[in-house]
């Protein structure tokens, strides 16, 4: 097995309930570390950039506005296929259909809010850290 690393958001719906601390346990109970942790205010530029592939779809400019609407955590998680592995913590996209004990199950709203954001493969993961992160900023 390779660890690596992979790319997380706690939405504007986890910081404005406060839940950075519980979802960080989590994280850190399935065995990731997190290697690099940040809280800041998306700009629109950068949802946009950052959701570029959803562009087409109905619900992006929903989405954009969310995502700006209050502070998020960026984060960069590592460990063992840590894609993988914290796409299974997060759980489905729908709240409603996400496993017991996954991030998404214990403190999602719902579909439009859920919590987090996950890398969904090993590049997308690396382009990811690429737009908020700069090597210096994660911890060896």
């Amino acid at each position: 097995m390779a660890t690596e690393r992979t790319f997380s958001i706690l939405k504007p719906d986890a910081t404005k309930r406060n839940l950075t601390g519980a979802v960080n346990a989590v994280i850190e109970k399935a065995g990731l570390r997190i290697v690099g942790q940040r809280r800041i205010q998306m700009s629109r530029a950068q949802a946009e950039k950052f959701y570029e592939i959803h562009k087409e779809r109905p619900f992006f400019g929903e989405l954009v506005e969310f995502m700006t609407s209050g502070p998020v955590v960026v984060q960069v998680l590592e460990g063992e296929n840590a894609v993988a592995k914290y796409r299974e913590v997060m759980g489905a996209t729908n709240p409603a259909n996400a496993d017991e004990g996954t991030i998404r199950k214990t403190f999602s709203e719902s579909v439009g809010e859920n919590t987090v954001h996950g890398s969904d493969s090993l590049d997308n993961a690396k382009a990811e850290i690429a737009q908020f992160f700069q090597d210096s900023d994660i911890a060896g």
